[in-house]
C-alpha cells in the first residue's frame, strides 16, 4: 500500500544567482539550427488515417538498444499503445499486447526505468487524473500488470519526471502538477496551479502521498523536467508556464528534493512546454520540447536547446536552438521523449500535425552533436 504522509507544502529553499532575477527575454539571440527540411533523420513510428496519435514517451534499456514508447490514441487520452525497437529506434514492433485497462486511460501515459535494492530491474507507466494509476513490468516490458490507483490522488501528466535519488537504493523522486480538479477525489477549486513531488523508497512499486512544492494563481507552473546537474548534486526542474504571461521558470534542489527554490524565470531560448533532457557525449545538454517563446520564428514547432548546465543557471541563453520538424496546426505537438544511444545518436520522438491537413502522429528525430555543430559552423 501506498505510504500515508499528509500533503505538505514546502517553499523556499537553495539560492540560485540573482542573474535570474531580472525579468528575461521573450526571444531569444542564439543561432537557430534548421533540420525540418532533412528527412533522412526522421523515423515514422506510428500514423494512422484519421486517427489523432500523440503524446509519447520513451526509455532506453540498458543493452543501449532496446526501446521502449507508449502513447495514447487520442489528444492526451485514449487506449495506450505499446512498442518496442531493438536497433536503437530505426523500425519499429507495431501494436503490442497490453493489459486489457490500458484501454481505459484517461491521461497522457508516461513510462520509466527503476532498480529497487536488490537490483530489480522494473519498468513502471503511469496514468494521471485522478486516481493516478501504475501498471509495472518485471522482464523489461514483455509482460505487464494491470493499471492500479499508486494512492487516493491524482494529477496531470502524472508523472512528467521520475529521478532517482542519493539517499538510497531504489530510491526515487517523481513530479506531476495539477490545477485542483484532480488532485482528491472530488473537484476543488480551479485557478491555481500547484506542483507535487511523491516518493518511493522500494524502486517505484509503491509512492508517497503528494507535497505540493509550489503553488501560483499568477503563473501557471507545470509538466516539470528534471536534470540532475553533472556532478550530481543538484536538481533543476524546467516548468512550462500556462498562463502564457511569463517565460518558462526554473526550481533546483541541493538536498535531493526536500526544499526547492523560489522559481526563476528563464531565457525565450528555453521557453516551451514539456521539456526533455540528455547529457551529450562531451557534458553539454540537449533538451527537447514544444518551442512556447513569446517571440520566436519557431513558435509551435519542435525544437531544441543546446547548451551547458552552467548556462542555465547563469540565466544565459545558451549555445544555440534546433527546429527539429515543423508542425502544421497551431501549437499542439511535441510531448517528446529523448534517449542517448551507445554510440552518441540520440533519438528524439513526438507527436505533430506533420502533414497540413491530416490528423498527428509519432515520428522521430536521429541526430549527433558533431552533426548539430557542422550544422552551426
Amino acid at each position: 500500500m501506498p505510504h500515508s504522509r499528509p500533503i505538505l507544502l514546502v517553499l523556499v529553499g537553495v539560492l540560485i544567482p540573482a542573474t535570474l532575477q531580472a525579468q528575461q527575454p521573450r526571444g531569444y539571440s542564439i543561432p537557430l539550427i534548421d533540420l525540418a527540411g532533412e528527412t533522412h533523420r526522421q523515423v515514422v513510428i506510428d500514423r494512422e488515417p484519421g486517427q489523432y496519435l500523440g503524446h509519447p514517451t520513451t526509455t532506453l534499456l540498458e543493452d543501449g538498444t532496446t526501446m521502449l514508447t507508449v502513447y495514447p490514441k487520442g489528444h492526451g487520452r485514449g487506449p495506450i499503445v505499446y512498442q518496442r525497437s531493438l536497433d536503437g529506434g530505426q523500425h519499429w514492433s507495431g501494436h503490442l499486447p497490453v493489459p486489457d485497462n490500458w484501454a481505459t486511460s484517461l491521461e497522457t501515459p508516461t513510462i520509466h526505468r527503476t532498480i529497487d535494492a536488490d537490483g530489480v530491474r522494473r519498468l513502471i507507466l503511469f496514468s494521471g487524473l485522478h486516481p493516478i494509476r501504475m501498471s509495472h513490468s518485471e522482464d523489461d516490458g514483455r509482460h505487464w500488470t494491470p493499471l492500479e490507483p499508486i494512492g487516493d490522488f491524482g494529477g496531470i501528466v502524472a508523472m512528467s519526471s521520475v529521478v532517482a535519488l542519493n539517499t538510497g537504493a531504489g530510491h526515487y523522486l517523481a513530479m506531476f502538477h495539477d490545477d485542483g480538479r484532480f488532485i482528491g477525489p472530488t473537484p476543488g477549486p480551479t485557478g491555481t496551479m500547484t506542483l507535487y513531488t511523491t516518493r518511493s523508497t522500494d524502486g517505484g512499486l509503491t509512492w508517497s502521498a503528494p507535497e505540493a512544492i509550489y503553488s501560483s494563481s499568477d503563473v501557471h507552473l507545470c509538466e516539470p523536467g528534471i536534470i540532475r546537474s553533472p556532478d550530481g548534486k543538484r536538481l533543476a526542474v524546467l516548468l512550462r508556464e500556462n498562463r502564457r504571461v511569463a517565460n518558462s521558470h526554473l526550481i533546483v534542489s541541493d538536498d535531493e528534493g526536500d526544499s526547492w527554490s523560489a522559481p526563476m524565470e528563464l531565457p525565450g531560448a528555453l521557453t516551451g512546454d514539456r521539456h526533455t533532457a540528455t547529457y551529450l557525449p562531451d557534458g553539454r545538454l540537449f533538451i527537447s520540447f514544444r518551442d512556447m517563446a513569446h517571440d520566436s520564428p519557431t513558435r509551435g514547432d519542435w525544437v531544441a536547446w543546446v547548451g551547458t548546465f552552467d548556462d542555465i543557471m547563469a540565466g544565459r541563453e545558451g549555445q544555440y536552438r534546433v527546429r527539429l520538424m515543423d508542425n502544421h496546426t497551431g501549437t499542439d505537438c511535441c510531448y517528446p521523449g529523448v534517449e542517448l544511444l551507445h554510440d552518441g545518436t540520440v533519438v528524439t520522438t513526438t507527436y505533430g500535425h506533420w502533414i497540413e491537413g491530416e490528423e498527428p502522429f509519432i515520428v522521430s528525430v536521429r541526430l549527433t552533436a558533431e552533426e548539430l555543430d557542422a550544422h552551426a559552423r
